[in-house]
């Protein structure tokens, strides 16, 4: 009898995600703002996404066993709602409602979950609802999908799940030990998010361009030493600055933020616009300097030891994202591998929650080796999608796709690149993406400009071959998912300019042709013209757009840009005018 499991996440309001697994075999796993097309698609519960995944598999919702939820009640009995209550003392409607109404918002969102499971035909009498803690399934989703065998350590750092911001554990023999938790107000991620919008960008969304900026700026410049400290093993956020709720936040045309009005007397006005200026790319600096300190310290502090006895950490919750933190927890040298779950945020714990339920099952999961787990279409329903489309595009079938598109890259055109399965996660891996030849000058200029149309110092990423990776970065690492930056060789730095950020080093996707065959002889037909075997790669979407999923998506984003060239599966678009 199969053992069938269906994650659900959603439960923060944000990013809700469906994820299968069969007998330990994850079968399919998405987001739900792909199919609505809204990013993020907050306030919204996983349908499409859990529709998708019963249909990949071919099963009903009678065929489930558990569904899976990232969000479980939390005792009045534990540590976690006393310490909320007393941190936000200063807003005691808050305060007293941890501890009277402490799982007011898990009640709202299993009632919720229940409503979406009713939508798409389960019978709730018949099927198990499991719920688990939020970090719980972030560790999960890291730790049981690295294929590590030996003992773990394992570490989640994001905003907030129900009350925790930060875990510190360790896996064995399948098993998670939880070793501390720190709890809301006292979140780095939050810290990060909260100085993200100071920055002028939206939480939960921005973090990664702040990150990008940094680079530019020059962290000695500012002391941002006064926002948080950790010491005696625990982290502490001023919440004088930051993390802040209720009355204390600075509001500005009707918009609460969460830091407060002291942190503008501080550091001066919020930046507005997209122009990445003095001082607000040394504050970027200082920002990231500072969340890399205690990070670090937290990590050495609590898995030192582990990390000593075996070398291996698994790494999730939105902050594994940081792939500059990440670039350091490589450098360590008690860190023989890092696994970053590549949908680290909290689309991942549709994931990790039902890998948790799966091995407390019995059933262990499988290692997670590639992404693409979302939907995927046929030449004839990319034809169909064509002969629908306003524009009525004119199309042809090609026989030899990777060499005719690497001779367009290597004319210096960027290429819409859309094959087989759609990619979990926030990253573009070689199925929905935008690629260009990274030695041609200005490839990404153009993209930025006529396609993408973000901010100017934002970096683009390099996928490249196995067999180029020793020879282009500085470390040899597993990087399957573009979750870690590197040092660039200084040969390679004049070679691919375009796929170098300002700091020299580079956010690469490192492909086995096992996982997409089609993108890797790409890249090898690229080398045999060019010599280099990358493409620069940056996903399928206009600012401010989810990825796109569908061939009708991947049309009207054609169309809504200057792009040229679009190939789908084996059928290539091409704009008048073009070759």
């Amino acid at each position: 009898m199969a053992l069938t499991i269906l994650g659900l996440s959603g439960a923060l309001s944000h990013d809700p995600s469906a994820a299968l697994y069969i007998d330990g075999k994850l079968i399919a796993a998405v987001e739900e703002e792909r199919f609505v097309r809204d990013k993020h698609a907050k306030n919204r519960m996983p349908y499409e996404s859990a529709k998708f995944c019963l249909e990949q598999a071919g099963i009903t919702p009678a065929d489930v066993d558990i569904v899976a939820i990232p969000f479980a009640p939390i005792s009045i009995f534990g540590p976690a709602r006393w310490k909320y209550a007393k941190r936000y003392w200063y807003a005691p409607d808050r305060a007293l409602d941890a501890i009277l109404m402490g799982n007011r918002r898990f009640n709202r969102y299993k009632k919720r979950i229940e409503w979406c499971l009713q939508q798409l035909g389960f019978d709730l009498k018949k099927v198990r609802l499991e719920p688990v803690e939020h970090h719980l399934a972030h560790a999960s989703s890291a730790y049981h999908c690295s294929g590590f065998q030996e003992k773990t350590a394992i570490l989640g750092i994001d905003g907030k799940g129900e009350y925790a911001t930060t875990f510190f554990g360790y896996g064995e023999n399948g098993k998670i030990h939880k070793i501390k938790e720190f709890f809301d107000p006292d979140s780095l991620g939050g810290l990060y998010g909260a100085l993200t919008e100071y920055l002028g960008f939206e939480m939960l969304d921005g973090e990664f361009k702040v990150m990008g900026m940094a680079p530019y700026g020059d962290a000695a410049k500012y002391d941002f030493s006064r926002l948080a400290r950790f010491e005696n093993g625990e982290l502490i956020i001023n919440t004088d600055y930051a993390n802040v709720i209720g009355f204390r936040r600075y509001k500005e045309k009707g918009k609460g933020y969460y830091f407060s009005p002291k942190l503008i007397e501080w550091l001066g006005p919020k930046r507005e616009g997209d122009i990445a200026d003095d001082p607000y790319i040394h504050y970027a600096a200082s920002m990231q300097a500072l969340f890399e300190k205690l990070a670090l310290q937290m990590m050495e502090h609590y898995l030192g030891d582990i990390l000593r006895e075996t070398g291996r950490i698994a790494f999730a919750g939105g902050c594994a994202l940081n792939v500059k933190l990440n670039q350091r927890i490589i450098a360590r040298p008690e860190v023989k591998e890092l696994f970053v779950q590549p949908a680290a945020g909290d689309a991942g714990t549709a994931v990790g929650a039902a890998a948790y339920v799966s091995v407390q099952n019995g059933v262990p999961v499988e290692k997670m080796e590639h992404v693409y787990l979302g939907p995927e279409y046929s030449n004839e329903d990319v034809i169909a999608a064509c002969a629908r489309h306003p524009n009525k595009p004119p199309f042809k079938q090609l026989d030899n796709v990777p060499e005719y598109i690497a001779e367009v890259l290597a004319e210096g055109n960027p290429v819409a690149w859309f094959q087989g399965r759609m990619e979990f996660g926030p990253r573009a891996l070689g199925g929905r993406s935008i690629i260009g030849c990274p030695s041609s000058k200005g490839v990404a200029d153009r993209i930025n400009e006529q396609i993408k149309f973000r901010e100017r110092w934002r970096p683009f990423c390099p996928s490249m071959l196995d067999t180029v990776a020793p020879q282009m970065l500085s470390v040899d690492h597993p990087s399957p998912f573009m979750t870690f930056t590197f040092e660039v060789n200084d040969e390679w730095k004049t070679r691919v300019p375009e796929v170098v950020h300002e700091d020299g080093t580079a956010r690469a996707q490192v492909l086995k042709r096992d996982y997409n065959p089609r993108y890797y002889d790409l890249m090898k037909e690229l080398e045999r013209l060019t010599g280099n075997g990358v493409v620069l790669n940056t996903s399928l979407n206009r600012r401010g757009e989810p990825m796109v999923c569908s061939p009708t998506d991947a049309l009207n984003m054609f169309y809504g840009s200057d792009l040229q060239y679009l190939i789908m599966q084996d059928v290539l678009v091409v704009k008048e005018g073009a070759r």
